[in-house]
């Protein structure tokens, strides 16, 4: 019993004394931690020395971005001050560790400890006034960061800001004309009235907030050239990643759709992109010239390119591109397709639509393809729908290249001069027709490569005289919505023959 004790009350003792210098090991760690330097060799370590923000518009806020500020230096430090250098003239918004820069606080921040070993958080937005100038201008301020030693250091705040005229749900009810200018923002949408005609002249560029569309119960015209386009596009001028704009990202905005009252549309030269559907045709008359589009680009949409059901439509020198849903569907009405390109490339889903699929509708039927390429990832792009094998389609597919098994059946008469894709070829179809199929960055040119099978493939007699980029055909024209480009002083029989002499089939 007594060696047990005295046992007991050694380690007891022994544990007092470790208490009393774990103890002491506190006292001085807090001592050092409450020991803020003021000495002007000391400073805070920045993440970054320049905050830039993409293109933005005027008036319009930016998304949030955000840096660390890091204390390296072995002691902790005190910021008497932190503050925007033009205080609240430029329209940057900081919060810094918790803290708004804002009117309360007399647009700064007093007092920030950031302890040896330590950090704090900054976020900065911008929403930058109207500068009344045509182009995008600059718009800079300074985050003055001012230690207790009198030490400042700066981080620089930077973007670009550009006047944008605002639509809020117009509603067109008369004739009205949108002119290019300073870039028009849409929100909410724009919707047109049957007695109404909206014309969008070349040059022109809308850019629509993700709730924004465009409805047509009237008429719209779209003028654009080779040189001016009009663009339709998503609102987003900022990058998703570095390397992604969101301009390139789709589902940005609602695209456009058709009523079954609107007639005689016509849309040239006109790019549609990133939208959830590209172009929705209501059912209408087939007797009556629903839409008319002529070199439009319709491109990287959540979900249809272009729905039309039941409707009189023409398309020459098209490319529907990159859709979730299918690119082109056409539920019946009388449709003609001439020298486009439907290019099934959509990247961020497998279980993406069709190139083309086509069904019966109602009335008098009739789908016209020529000159065309049809093409994408799978084996079969294209599809066609027999809801009721009593119901007869006139259909014809003529000069066109087609990434679908040979046709067989009865139906066979209607595929005339095709050029079926065999998708274990990776030397001249697929993604080998085209210049840049860049699935790491998004980017995609539909032109036509040099070594593509549809150089020189469509029939002159029916092939349109000029292609997407208002580019003339030769005399052995191109399939697609592009003609493959001629070297200036050359001849250009010479120069398709030498392409032809490289294909593999």
């Amino acid at each position: 019993m007594h060696l047990r004790s005295q046992a007991r009350t050694v380690k007891h003792s022994t544990m007092a004394v470790m208490m009393v210098v774990s103890l002491c090991f506190l006292v001085v760690s807090c001592s050092d931690d409450d020991d803020f330097s003021t000495s002007s060799s000391l400073s805070l370590t920045m993440g970054s020395d320049t905050i830039s923000f993409d293109t933005t518009f005027s008036a319009t806020p930016t998304p949030t971005k955000t840096f660390w500020v890091y204390n390296r230096s072995g002691k902790s430090l005190r910021l008497s001050n932190v503050r925007l250098e033009r205080g609240n003239q430029t329209g940057y918004r900081v919060n810094v560790n918790g803290t708004f820069l804002g009117q309360n606080a007399g647009w700064q921040a007093n007092d920030i400890e950031v302890r040896n070993k330590d950090s704090i958080r900054v976020f900065v937005e911008l929403t930058s006034p109207l500068n009344g100038k045509t182009e995008p201008q600059l718009v800079q301020d300074n985050l003055l960061f001012t230690l207790e030693s009198g030490v400042v250091q700066k981080v620089n705040l930077r973007a670009w800001s550009w006047d944008a005229v605002a639509l809020r749900n117009l509603y067109v009810s008369e004739d009205s004309i949108i002119r290019p200018g300073k870039p028009y923002v849409v929100y909410g949408g724009i919707t047109v009235d049957s007695t109404a005609t909206l014309t969008i002249e070349a040059g022109t560029t809308l850019y629509f907030h993700a709730d924004a569309g465009m409805k047509v119960y009237g008429r719209l015209l779209t003028k654009g050239t080779p040189d001016s386009p009009v663009i339709l596009r998503g609102d987003r001028l900022d990058n998703m990643f570095d390397y992604l704009p969101y301009d390139r990202v789709s589902g940005q905005w609602q695209g456009l759709t058709f009523t079954s009252s609107s007639y005689d549309n016509i849309l040239e030269f006109t790019d549609i992109h990133s939208t959830f559907n590209g172009v929705l045709i209501d059912s209408s008359d087939v007797s009556k010239n629903k839409i008319t589009l002529s070199a439009v680009t319709i491109h990287n949409c959540q979900g249809y390119g272009m729905y039309t059901d039941n409707s009189n439509v023409t398309l020459e020198n098209c490319v529907i591109s990159n859709t979730l849903d299918d690119c082109l569907y056409v539920g019946g009405g009388r449709v003609l397709v001439n020298n486009c390109t439907l290019a099934q490339f959509y990247p961020f889903d497998s279980r993406r639509g069709m190139a083309l699929r086509f069904e019966q509708g109602d009335g008098l039927d009739t789908l016209r393809c020529t000159n065309s390429i049809i093409t994408g990832y799978a084996e079969d792009v294209v599809m066609r729908v027999v809801p009721d094998s009593t119901m007869s389609y006139a259909f014809a597919f003529d000069h066109c290249i087609m990434r679908t098994p040979v046709e067989t059946t009865a139906d066979s008469i209607r595929f005339t001069n095709i050029l079926y894709e065999l998708p274990d070829d990776t030397t001249a179809v697929g993604k080998r027709h085209f210049v840049n199929i860049d699935e790491e960055n998004l980017y995609y040119d539909f032109r036509l490569d040099s070594l593509s099978l549809a150089v020189g493939f469509a029939d002159a007699e029916s092939a349109a005289p000029s292609d997407r980029n208002g580019t003339l055909r030769d005399d052995t024209p191109d399939a697609g919505a592009y003609e493959y480009p001629i070297k200036a002083n050359s001849d250009a029989e010479e120069q398709k023959t030498a392409v032809r002499r490289k294909r593999k089939y």
